[in-house]
């Protein structure tokens, strides 16, 4: 698991900022399962899926165990928007055993064609001991452009964190882009996704003069139902490879939307 510097891991963009699994699920998962408050221009959805592993930019935060995960999202026919997700994870004095994700920010069209998605992270580990153990808790904002070219969607987005103590004091930078598209009369698509993370977060294993490395996913999904998606992807990193944290891996998702 990460050091209290977390200096050992791009939703939504919300999907390249949270987890792999949650990437996974949110692109695929359609939204006809939320619910619109009448008169109100305000929706809700959720969503919830157990994962074989829960990768974030390509580090294991559960120690390459089976994680359960799960979001709630408001938003606004104006295009802003409110979240939360979590996840488990592998249990630590400075972390515990949770990750709670909390968002808002904003999504639309700025041209025709191009979507806008800018917004606010906050990454929040409840059951850290604090102090004690190290700072955990820190904000990242985020922000990405969309297009689609015929089936395919492209993505690139940047998040920044910026000097804080949970980041030992440093900042970081994670920028990233993504493709996915569906195969035409089936219900599987694929997607694949590369970044690179540099700064405090830049050094998973702590390799002295390192700051950066880079991480990629290939992955594809299947809808099983309208609301039910099984997913499988392969994640890497070209840093040194540790079992069950930077190593290559496959993972399993089964998500569902509400």
């Amino acid at each position: 698991m990460r050091t209290s510097t977390k200096a050992t891991f791009g939703k939504k963009t919300k999907s390249g900022i949270i987890g792999l699994s949650a990437i996974l699920f949110t692109t695929t998962a359609a939204p006809a399962f939320a619910q619109e408050v009448e008169g109100s221009g305000i929706t809700i959805s959720g969503n919830a899926a157990i994962t074989s592993d829960y990768r974030f930019r390509g580090l294991s935060f559960s120690d390459g165990d089976i994680a359960v995960q799960g979001g709630i999202d408001v938003s606004h026919e104006s295009g802003f928007y409110i979240g939360t997700w979590a996840s488990s994870i592998e249990d630590s004095a400075t972390f515990g055993h949770t990750e709670l994700d909390l968002y808002g920010g904003w999504s639309g069209d700025v041209t025709d064609g191009l979507t806008l998605d800018v917004g606010l992270l906050y990454y929040v580990y409840p059951n850290g001991e604090g102090g004690a153990a190290g700072p955990s808790d820190y904000f990242e904002p985020y922000a990405s452009v969309s297009t689609t070219i015929g089936p395919v969607e492209l993505t690139t987005g940047i998040a920044y964190a910026w000097s804080q103590a949970s980041l030992g004091d440093d900042d970081n930078v994670y920028i990233y882009t993504g493709v996915s598209g569906g195969i035409p009369n089936t219900p599987i698509s694929l997607n694949a996704n590369i970044g690179i993370n540099d700064g405090s977060l830049g050094n998973p294993v702590g390799v002295i003069g390192d700051n950066n490395y880079i991480d990629w996913t290939l992955g594809a999904d299947w809808a099983i139902t309208e609301n039910l998606t099984a997913s499988v992807a392969y994640t890497d990193t070209d840093a040194p490879s540790v079992n069950n944290f930077t190593d290559s891996a496959v993972v399993f998702t089964l998500g569902v939307a509400f």
